[in-house]
């Protein structure tokens, strides 16, 4: 079984977090990782305030539905890029760009830390030239991309074949 962790930067919203969980609730990921001003459930030696805190862990878990207390997560104020990839975890960026390719035509490695990046802006520059690999999902739509933790889930089943 392949070692996925999944890196969330700067999401904005709860409900993706709460999908996050239960997307990699089903899928096996070792763990999920939060950076910067993503919301995540009550940690142990949480430095929030408690009610800021509780507040967002209830808001997560209307979409978790239980998988937040499942599957492990830590938090970072920036993603801990340079300790995975010592790790021997290979960085894939979730994104549109230049030099992506198509996730199908992606073949991962055993073990893969998968990157995405805030709803509006993405994965931003400082953290893509970071990247080992960056993939995207075609669209056939009108529409430009996913929803985050759609596209979340999509990458998610391929890289746990």
């Amino acid at each position: 079984m392949r070692d996925i962790v999944l890196i969330a930067h700067n999401i904005r919203s709860t409900h993706n977090v709460g999908a996050f969980f239960r997307t990699c609730d089903g899928f096996g990921v070792t763990k999920i990782i939060f950076t910067g001003y993503t919301p995540y459930p009550t940690l142990e030696n949480d430095t929030r305030l408690p009610h800021f805190s509780d507040k967002l862990t209830r808001q997560i878990h209307k979409t978790a539905l239980g998988a937040e207390m499942h599957v492990p997560f830590e938090y970072y104020e920036m993603p801990p890029i340079e300790a995975l990839k010592r790790e021997g975890y290979a960085l894939i960026g979730l994104e549109q760009d230049e030099r992506s390719i198509h996730l199908r035509e992606y073949h991962p490695p055993a073990k893969v830390a998968l990157l995405l990046g805030n709803e509006i802006d993405g994965i931003y520059p400082e953290f893509r030239a970071q990247c080992d690999t960056i993939v995207e999902i075609p669209m056939q739509g009108h529409k430009e991309s996913f929803n985050v933790s759609v596209a979340a889930g999509i990458a998610l089943y391929h890289l746990s074949l």
